[in-house]
């Protein structure tokens, strides 16, 4: 049976007057290519959903495409985009930083209190977030978060198999399956590859030269 996430946390923080509580989570920060993206969603204060949240990756594709707009219709939403550039400069740690600073910023209002999945907010005070390991799992706020930017993030890698055909983006979404590893040695690198990944002199020296 699939685990429900819910809005207890939200609630004991409402009741403690932080009436603007982002749940925040990132896709793609173990992917071979494509960007990282992170979403950061606000619900109203002591909201009463009509729908279930659960964490992205126990959802099918359709039951997170038809959460999607539910979400999006009661929540104010922010999106963070970080590409294969900056992630190949800065590495992987920071982009998703990067990331989840832009879902911020891209919010139309200031929260009041963050709670994300796994990590704080470098260099922010600590006062004001909580960083939850398997939060998608237990906190709505951040369920819809990570249902938001999978979704997003998904739409965009069905984009990119179109630009880049061969790699099969839009199946395996630039994780390291099989099948992705046998199209980067049948076609080398796309210029969507995490060039800066560990794992790639040791896979794939001779493509590195």
């Amino acid at each position: 049976m699939k685990m429900q996430a819910t809005f207890g946390l939200e609630s004991e923080l409402w009741e403690k007057g932080f009436d603007l509580i982002a749940g925040i989570d990132e896709v793609g920060r173990g992917s071979w290519a494509g960007p990282v993206v992170a979403a950061a969603v606000v619900f109203p204060k002591f909201f009463k959903p009509t729908f279930k949240l659960f964490d992205s990756k126990i959802l099918t594709a359709k039951e997170r495409e038809k959460l999607f707009p539910q979400i999006r219709e009661v929540a104010r939403i922010g999106l963070g985009i970080i590409g294969v550039d900056s992630i190949n400069r800065v590495g992987i740690g920071k982009a998703t930083q990067k990331a989840f600073r832009a879902a911020i910023r891209a919010l139309d209002i200031e929260p009041h209190y963050y709670l994300i999945d796994a990590f704080y907010i470098r260099g922010w005070k600590k006062s004001n977030q909580t960083a939850l390991k398997g939060g998608d799992r237990i906190c709505a706020s951040i369920a819809a978060a990570s249902i938001i930017a999978k979704v997003y993030r998904d739409t965009l890698m069905r984009e990119l198999d179109q630009k880049y055909p061969g790699y099969n983006f839009a199946a395996h979404k630039g994780y390291g399956t099989a099948s992705h590893q046998e199209a980067i040695r049948q076609l080398s690198f796309s210029p969507m590859h995490r060039k800066s990944f560990n794992l790639f002199p040791t896979l794939y020296p001779e493509l590195l030269v």
